[in-house]
């Protein structure tokens, strides 16, 4: 259990990257109340490591890298298949519906470029986490980080432009 100073140092950094774990999440998943869920898992985790197992200094990494991992594991359990869809009711409200919307539309995007150029760019991107902390997250080098984002980018621009012309 965290103590003191240090306990307070985490919670801060837990408050000021929730809503980029949650959008990387949801970006990840599509939706919404599953992404919290992920989120909120992950903060549990946090809490019960180990406080010599972890640095201050990866705090915002160690998160990120939970919230991927949940990610993959809950795709993993749902046989790659995102029902999101389908599961709506007359009950959702305008923004859950255009929040589903638009999740649909970036992963439409998503799907068609290599899925670890898509991770850069999500984590890049909804995550707002730098190539540095990528590189930890992923365990790749900070090089192999940018060339993925890089990659990826190119090929969404020419994805994206090939349906504007369409």
């Amino acid at each position: 259990m965290f103590k003191g100073k240090k306990r307070n140092t985490i919670s801060k950094i837990v408050e000021e990257n929730l809503d980029y774990l949650f959008r990387f999440a949801f970006y990840r998943i599509g939706n919404r109340e599953e992404a919290e869920d992920i989120v909120y898992e992950a903060i549990l985790k946090l809490l019960e490591k180990n406080t010599k197992e972890i640095k201050l200094e990866s705090v915002r990494s160690y998160l990120f890298r939970i919230v991927l991992n949940l990610c993959i594991d809950k795709q993993r359990n749902q046989n790659n298949d995102i029902v999101w869809i389908e599961e709506l009711d007359i009950e959702d409200d305008a923004i859950d519906i255009a929040e589903k919307l638009e999740f649909e539309r970036v992963d439409t995007y998503l799907k068609n470029i290599e899925p670890q150029e898509a991770d850069v760019i999500r984590m890049k991107i909804m995550g707002d986490i730098t190539f540095v902390e990528i590189s930890n997250i992923l365990s790749i080098p900070q090089s192999t980080a940018k060339s993925r984002f890089k990659s990826g980018m190119e090929k969404l621009r020419k994805l994206f432009t090939e349906n504007k012309e369409s």
